[in-house]
């Protein structure tokens, strides 16, 4: 956990460590997995630590346990999804600057008002208007919170990704995943709490989106892909009593250095993540066998889909259950890398929202109907988003440039409010009318359905305590339950 005295974090006494093991001696035959008894005690530190970090105490009770963040890279556009513009309908072709302020655009090639080329249908019982883009979302919607006012600060993806992901548009800040993992800990010593699942694109920003920043290094995500071998040497390439002494040499020699530099992050960091890395050889090889799911249920996630891109997805979104199972507390899926190039459709509206769309529907919705079947979804929270939207005007002739001056997004699970729409556009979708959200605020309520008070989760950094939130965040109670 880290020694800010801001950190949410209770030891266990004594008593406690002896009530929560008193009925496991019988597992230390266990130890032989982790090269005999004297490498295992030689953990007893890290062990004692995980313990401490599994049962930190939220700030008050928390809704969800765990977090699935859907990110759509690039830039869904919100009018072409989620929030239905019929006006857009009756003055396609038209010059927008006769209708409107138009804001400076990122390639500044704009073009007449475009309506949208799907239609949209209403769904459910709360009747959720959803393009025929997401026909299994779509099927999901009592169970979706839509936020339709959502904006950022910045119209480039690499700041827009950073502000997304770590609350500032500059490089180097704690993500948003590190920040949950710093307050509330792990619930599974042998998997990393904290777990990015790559679909095959690095987005604009590159891996800083998903760094630990100024926070201690163990805080930062494990990157795995969505294949029988995960992440590479995860299985031992050499005898276990050789690996360990390798193992026991290397901590040593860390612990040496450590005593002549005294307390020193990246070297504590190194150590925790050395041993980490050993624990999961035995415990990632399993999550990421798929063989004892069912039939029926890889049929649900898109598995047997013609689309190999959906079917890559629906890999991603069923170790991503499977890792909420594990005690995996925060999760992120990036896209699948399919022709189309993510979501940031310049040109080729049509085609790329297309792709893109039957890539991530199917498995979404398998996720959303599994967690829910298997009880999960009471304790899980999802979040969908990309980093902004697109402008309700042509760019060239059918393409949408950047728009972070309002945008949908949608939240499912612990402590949401089915059902619900949030925040209003205006007649072209282009800037929030009611009820405006900022990212700040999505963190806010994020943190709020943890337990965490977005205000109270602080780390001493460059003479002051900051926050993901920095300085400001509002929970969004109105889709709260």
């Amino acid at each position: 956990m880290g020694k800010n005295k801001h950190c949410i974090h209770r030891p266990i006494s004594r008593r406690q460590m002896l009530s929560t093991c008193g009925s496991g001696f019988g597992s230390l035959a266990f130890v032989s997995l982790l090269g005999g008894l004297g490498s295992a005690c030689s953990r007893v530190e890290h062990m004692s630590s995980a313990l401490s970090s599994a049962i930190s105490t939220p700030h008050y009770i928390p809704k969800a346990k765990h977090v699935i963040f859907l990110y759509m890279d690039g830039g869904v556009s919100q009018v072409d999804s989620f929030d239905p513009k019929p006006r857009l309908a009756k003055e396609n072709g038209g010059d927008p600057y006769k209708k409107f302020k138009v804001d400076a655009t990122q390639f500044d090639n704009i073009g007449k008002i475009l309506k949208s080329p799907w239609e949209f249908k209403q769904y459910g019982e709360c009747g959720m208007p959803v393009s025929e883009l997401f026909p299994h979302i779509a099927s999901c919607v009592d169970d979706i919170a839509l936020v339709r006012s959502m904006t950022s600060d910045f119209p480039e993806h690499t700041n827009a990704n950073y502000f997304l992901h770590t609350g500032s548009g500059l490089q180097g800040r704690p993500s948003m995943g590190a920040w949950v993992t710093y307050g509330l800990g792990s619930e599974n010593e042998n998997l990393p709490a904290y777990v990015v699942l790559d679909g095959g694109l690095v987005p604009p920003g590159g891996l800083d989106n998903f760094n630990s920043g100024f926070l201690p290094a163990s805080y930062q995500a494990s990157v795995l892909k969505s294949q029988k071998i995960p992440l590479a040497n995860i299985q031992p390439l050499e005898e276990a009593g050789l690996q360990d002494q390798k193992l026991a040499y290397i901590k040593q020699m860390d612990q040496s250095l450590m005593g002549k530099l005294g307390h020193a992050d990246a070297v504590e960091s190194a150590i925790s993540n050395y041993e980490l890395a050993y624990r999961m050889q035995s415990s990632v090889p399993e999550l990421t066998e798929f063989s004892a799911e069912t039939a029926a249920t890889k049929k649900l996630y898109g598995f047997f889909s013609d689309d190999p891109h959906t079917r890559s997805y629906a890999a991603q979104c069923l170790l991503a259950r499977r890792l909420v199972e594990r005690g995996v507390r925060f999760i992120e899926l990036t896209c699948p890398s399919v022709k189309a190039d993510r979501w940031d459709q310049h040109n080729g509206l049509k085609d790329g929202h297309e792709r893109n769309a039957h890539a991530v529907d199917q498995p979404i919705a398998g996720l959303l109907k599994d967690l829910k079947g298997r009880g999960l979804l009471d304790e899980t929270l999802l979040v969908w988003t990309g980093e902004f939207g697109r402008t309700p005007f042509a760019q060239g002739s059918n393409g949408r440039d950047h728009n972070p001056s309002a945008f949908s997004m949608w939240m499912a699970g612990a402590g949401i409010k089915g059902g619900t729409i949030f925040g209003q556009t205006d007649d072209y979708g282009y800037r929030v009318v009611e009820n405006k959200v900022t990212i700040h605020d999505l963190h806010a309520t994020m943190l709020h359905l943890l337990g965490v008070n977005h205000e109270k989760l602080t780390f001493h950094f460059g003479g002051r305590d900051i926050r993901l939130t920095d300085v400001h965040g509002r929970v969004m109670q109105d889709i709260l339950a």
